[in-house]
Parts: C-alpha cells; structure tokens; sequence
C-alpha cells in the first residue's frame, strides 16, 4: 500500500519514472540516471518503505536486485484507498 513521499523522493521517482516507467531496472542504472547521486541508495529505500517500489532479485544473479515503480495512478489510488 503506497503512502505520501516527500518532495526530495518524489523528484526522483519522477525522473525514474520518466526513464524506466514499469520496466526493470538496476541500481547502477538508478546512479547513473540521478547523476551519481549519493543519495540513490536512500531514495531506493524510501520508495520501497512508501510502496512506491517493488524488489526481486535477479534470477542469474541473487545478490543482484531488480527494481520496478509503480504508476503514479496505481500508487495515488492506494494512497485513496488508505485514507478511506
């Protein structure tokens, strides 16, 4: 169930979300994309602790972890849902 982020994690999400969409991604591919921020490892967290993100990790590689957003509509609808 997805809940409000704050404005420093919705500016990223937004600017991976305009990139990935539902596509899989990596965290290199989120460094690089956010100009090596330091700050992704954080956004990542936030995003997965908010519902705003999903993990599994790679089927060729366990230590690796996937990554996949939610549509701003899905997450918006369960933060209604929430609130209800």
């Amino acid at each position: 169930m997805a809940s409000p982020l704050p404005k420093w994690i919705m500016q990223r999400y937004s600017i991976l979300w305009n990139t990935f969409h539902d596509k899989e991604f990596d965290h290199d591919a989120a460094f690089n994309l956010l100009n090596n921020e330091k700050t992704v490892s954080i956004a990542i967290s936030k995003l997965r602790k908010n519902g705003w993100l999903e993990i599994k990790l790679d089927e060729n590689d366990a230590r690796r972890r996937l990554y996949k957003l939610k549509s701003p509509e899905q997450a918006v609808k369960e933060i209604g849902e929430k609130n209800e």
